[in-house]
């Protein structure tokens, strides 16, 4: 029997051991936005453990794109500079290092969830002023953010530019553009956070147009040699609102802008979308846009057994598979994967005396 989840990928010069990818997960840990310790362990332990691609998590382009006071940012070389023992580390360990970069948008200045998540207003201790492509809130407890201005738009490109430069500097070699989860790019690409009359609202064109904007610079910048992601939500799962018809135009065009694969999640655009949650609820999204457009794609949402991983990509539904929650229960997931799968997956060698056989 074949065992795909334990084969290798291959995307331009860069070979993952296997398709499981860690998905990036905001760790809310960090002073000022440089990773620490914390990081070290978190992102290293997944490396030790086996998967193909360890993704450090959304990582802010500037600090008025943070999500909380404590993301990781990488709008500063200090950032990078403490990012690349950590990325070191996770090659020394067999893992591809890679690296999300966002912006929150309208989303912007809360709370970690550990820490309650509440809004903080923009006058309030360690709170700042959100924007977004129009003044609409997240919901009637966010502060409203700002419409921004073509100035605000420029500042936003170069933003996500410098980022991916220190992300090479850095040493990782997968970048993925974070357009989903209701944050700044993917609040252009949605109708019910876009509400220009501009050329960047409007039409399907004219909401696509800032993060291809951002694609096309920031592809520019990022060897030719390193692979492109982008994750989307595939769907708002709210009538009027994003959907999959959308993201596969969407990820044709960024088909054409060289970009690699296609992460598919789905939601945040509003708190109270009705998502269908279950195992592999958003694998459909991934096998569409993968069947309709020919980019590899990225499953992921309720992905925990080995069995149910190697079907989804046995079927063709998707090239990769990403686990978080999963992961953060069980840094070893892949190499008790392996043990179930009947795959022999070497385990680190100062490990090798507790290896299951």
């Amino acid at each position: 029997m074949s065992h795909k989840l334990f084969t290798p990928w291959t995307l331009r010069s860069i070979t993952l051991r296997n398709r499981i990818v860690v998905a990036p997960m905001c760790q809310y840990s960090t002073p000022d936005g440089v990773a620490g310790d914390w990081h070290m362990v978190h992102l290293g332990s997944r490396a030790v453990g086996g998967a193909g691609l360890v993704m450090a998590e959304a990582s802010a382009v500037s600090p008025e794109g943070r999500i909380s006071p404590r993301d990781l940012g990488i709008w500063n070389d200090s950032q990078a500079e403490a990012l690349a023992p950590i990325v070191r580390f996770m090659k020394k360990q067999g893992a591809v290092a890679a690296i999300q970069i966002s912006h929150a948008g309208r989303k912007a200045s809360t709370q970690a969830p550990f820490a309650g998540g509440a809004p903080i207003a923009p006058d309030a201790e360690q709170g700042w002023q959100p924007y977004g492509p129009s003044p609409l809130p997240f919901s009637p407890a966010h502060t409203v953010p700002e419409a921004m201005t073509a100035q605000d738009i420029e500042k936003v490109r170069k933003d996500f530019v410098a980022a991916a430069q220190r992300a090479l500097h850095a040493g990782f070699e997968v970048l993925e553009l974070h357009m989903a989860h209701g944050y700044l790019l993917h609040s252009f690409l949605s109708p019910i956070s876009n509400h220009r009359d501009d050329a960047y609202g409007g039409s399907l064109e004219n909401r696509m147009r800032l993060p291809l904007e951002i694609t096309d610079a920031v592809r520019a910048v990022w060897p030719d040699h390193l692979p492109l992601w982008v994750r989307i939500s595939a769907t708002d799962w709210v009538p009027g609102g994003w959907d999959l018809e959308q993201s596969v135009a969407l990820a044709k065009q960024l088909q054409a802008r060289a970009v690699d694969v296609i992460d598919c999640s789905s939601g945040g655009m509003t708190p109270d979308a009705v998502i269908p949650a279950g195992p592999g609820f958003q694998t459909p999204f991934a096998q569409q846009i993968r069947e309709q457009t020919g980019l590899p794609t990225v499953a992921v949402g309720l992905i925990t057994e080995a069995m149910q991983a190697e079907h989804i990509l046995l079927t063709e539904q998707a090239d990769g598979i990403a686990l978080a929650r999963e992961l953060l229960r069980n840094p070893y997931w892949p190499l008790h994967a392996a043990r179930e799968l009947g795959v022999d997956l070497p385990w680190p060698e100062q490990y090798d005396r507790a290896k299951l056989r």
